[in-house]
């Protein structure tokens, strides 16, 4: 996936105003401006649009998780210099403090049903001969089940 496009799903399924992600930049150890934000946010066709790199967004990603769960005995968190899908996916998992079953109710939500084994196989050490990569579908659907779950559609019903 796109670091630029899960920038922008996080934001909008955590519903972050840009002071709010411009804090998280800070938390993870970057110091960004807003018109940083704002290019990062932008879709590629627009002429402001700034690709955001792994390291940016790992700081994001760490950010994120000292927001949702705390800083780590006054410890400085490390940006990763290159992301794989399975560490979004790890840091995801430690910011929401979700358990597996917490993961697969989420990934149930869209219709996508893997076993608890398929999914301890993206948290292992890529040494690991059980080790799997984690494939742009699993991690989409995962952003969207979690959009659906903090972000629900209204009921078009209700609406009227």
């Amino acid at each position: 996936m796109d670091n630029n496009d899960i920038l922008r799903r996080i934001r909008y399924i955590f519903d972050f105003d840009n002071p709010k992600m411009m804090n998280l930049f800070n938390q993870g150890g970057a110091k960004v401006t807003a018109a940083e934000v704002s290019g990062w946010l932008r879709k590629e066709d627009h002429e402001e649009f700034a690709s955001i790199n792994d390291k940016m967004l790992s700081h994001f990603l760490n950010g994120l998780v000292i927001d949702k769960r705390g800083k780590k005995d006054d410890e400085e968190p490390k940006a990763d210099k290159t992301l794989t899908n399975n560490l979004i996916f790890k840091k995801l998992k430690i910011a929401l403090a979700y358990r597996d079953e917490d993961i697969l109710k989420i990934l149930d939500l869209t219709k996508v049903r893997i076993s608890k084994h398929e999914l301890s196989a993206f948290f292992r050490n890529p040494l690991q001969s059980q080790y799997r990569l984690c494939k742009d579908q699993v991690l989409r659907n995962f952003l969207y089940g979690l959009q659906l779950k903090y972000r629900p559609e209204p009921d078009p019903r209700k609406l009227k």
